[in-house]
């Protein structure tokens, strides 16, 4: 297999360079500043979701590596916690240094391991890199809150502390960009970080692991431990040295590990599913919708939780939209996530792809009309054979909104699209779900566009766009896609506590008990 010359900027050779030496790489722990196997030895294949190959193996960690990584961060906090805000920014600056350095070839093991287009997963390592870069210059300043002075009497001074060891269990489908999200702002207001990654998607995790290492961080402010959920995952949420504990994944997994962390009080933040809708109206820019529809849940293969899996159109132009969007899906490029021109490549484990195409067995046995896709996909765009991975023609159906395809997160490149007759009646579909992440309106009636934004039950709103992040502003969901906000200095209400002082300005009267 040989596409190009170079891909994504990166020569042929350095690809295939890096896939060979991912055949003898085992993913390690990283505890206190060193790479460690699993006391019990045992370690897992991840797969190569083009092929279902063993791609590398991972080591299979559990309650003795979690304590250990919990240890050793409880352990580095204080010294961490106190260390002066323009050291930990240099810290940051480096690693994010290290990040661009090292890009090719975390996208390239991410691309092979999490089964997305090699172009989309070199723009997710520069946004990792900005994670880093853009949470360094919050570190010297975020910690500043406000004062209230009382006439002359008192001055009150609230100010914000690190919270203490973080525990982030990150999701699959973006593992490398979306732990950097995380542990950049844990790293920056002084906390120090347990990673637990994904056991689909590990490898790119112990590759942050080594940057951190070579931009020589102090031992225990950041940690790893890889393995799986029920195992890793569940003791790390059960360790009483972990007082806070992220989360990105799915909502039923969030549900377990909220009643998990209740036994110690611990503080969460759950960034959940979701099955955002994307309204259409008559009189929007019919053009730029389509494109956004179209990218917004085709794109990483349909596994992003902000992906618009349910499509709301008005009823004048529903066919016709309808049917653009399904020629659209048809023309889609499905292939290898090392080809350029790949626009959606395989998912990212066999039991996901069974998952999915249990959803669009349930979509059929309900009524929905199918406009395209629905089948495995068994050849690429340039004829090659796809038999053996977990491809997925990218899928349209026509369905409504009770449907268990419009209610449950499919997490595919699955669309239901659903007509509506008016304003009324589009904002009662779309608020007829569970979840309440994402939206998005189109429109050219900018009044209509902003009474929506407000009626719609969603953490994020976009109108006339598709999702564009801007690290400064809120991320989060409401419902049962979670309740927390990240992002900027909203993420200092998770990762800081804070504290108010009060000083007496000249001393104070005290009442006298028990004096006689």
């Amino acid at each position: 297999m040989r596409y190009q010359d170079q891909v994504a900027g990166i020569p042929w050779e350095r690809i295939e360079a890096i896939r060979e030496a991912l055949k003898g790489y085992t993913a390690l722990h990283f505890i206190g500043g060193k790479f460690v196997p699993s006391e019990s030895g045992e370690t897992f294949p991840t797969l190569d979701p083009s092929n279902n190959q063993v791609l590398s193996r991972a080591a299979r960690g559990g309650e003795r590596e979690v304590d250990r990584a919990a240890r050793a961060a409880h352990e580095a906090f204080p010294k961490w916690s106190r260390t002066p805000a323009r050291e930990r920014k240099r810290y940051l600056l480096r690693i994010a240094e290290l990040l661009e350095k090292h890009a090719d070839e975390l996208a390239v093991v991410e691309a092979l391991d999490a089964g997305q287009a090699l172009r989309i997963v070199k723009a997710q390592v520069a946004r990792s890199a900005e994670n880093f870069a853009f949470y360094a210059e919050y570190a010297e300043h975020a910690m500043e809150d406000r004062t209230f002075p009382v006439d002359h009497d008192w001055l009150y001074y609230s100010l914000r502390v690190p919270a203490g060891p973080v525990g982030i269990i990150t999701p699959w489908n973006a593992p490398l960009m979306l732990s950097t999200w995380r542990i950049a702002p844990a790293l920056a207001f002084g906390d120090t970080v347990v990673l637990k990654p994904a056991e689909w998607s590990p490898l790119t995790a112990s590759k942050l692991a080594e940057i951190v290492q070579e931009a020589d961080l102090p031992p225990g402010v950041f940690n790893l431990v890889q393995g799986f959920g029920e195992e890793a995952g569940a003791a790390l949420v059960a360790h009483p040295l972990v007082p806070l504990i992220t989360l990105t994944g799915e909502t039923e997994t969030g549900k377990v590990v909220m009643q998990n962390a209740a036994k110690h009080l611990k503080r969460l933040s759950l960034e959940l599913g979701g099955k955002s809708p994307a309204l259409v109206f008559a009189d929007a820019d019919l053009e730029r919708a389509l494109d956004a529809v179209v990218f917004q849940i085709y794109s990483f293969n349909g596994e992003r939780c902000t992906a618009s899996s349910r499509l709301l159109v008005e009823e004048g132009i529903f066919e016709n939209f309808v049917e653009r969007v399904a020629a659209r899906a048809q023309a889609i490029r499905v292939g290898h996530p090392l080809d350029p021109e790949t626009e959606v490549g395989p998912l990212i484990h066999p039991e996901h792809l069974e998952r999915v195409l249990g959803y669009v067995r349930s979509g059929l046995e309900e009524g929905a009309r199918l406009l395209a896709g629905g089948r495995r996909a068994t050849s690429s765009f340039r004829g090659e054979d796809l038999s053996l991975g977990n491809y997925l023609e990218p899928t349209l159906f026509v369905g409504e909104n009770h449907m268990k395809i419009a209610q449950e997160e499919i997490f595919g490149p699955v669309l239901v699209a659903i007509p509506f007759k008016d304003e009324e009646e589009a904002l009662r579909k779309a608020n007829d779900s569970r979840y309440g992440l994402a939206a998005y309106v189109f429109t050219r009636d900018l009044e209509r566009a902003h009474r929506l934004a407000l009626e719609l039950q969603g953490g994020l709103v976009y109108l006339n766009s598709h999702n564009v992040r801007h690290l400064p502003t809120p991320f989060g969901g409401v419902k049962e896609s979670g309740d927390r906000r990240e992002g900027g200095l909203y993420a200092l209400e998770f990762y800081t506590d804070l504290k108010a002082v009060g000083l007496p300005l000249k001393p104070p009267h005290v009442p006298q008990f028990g004096k006689r």
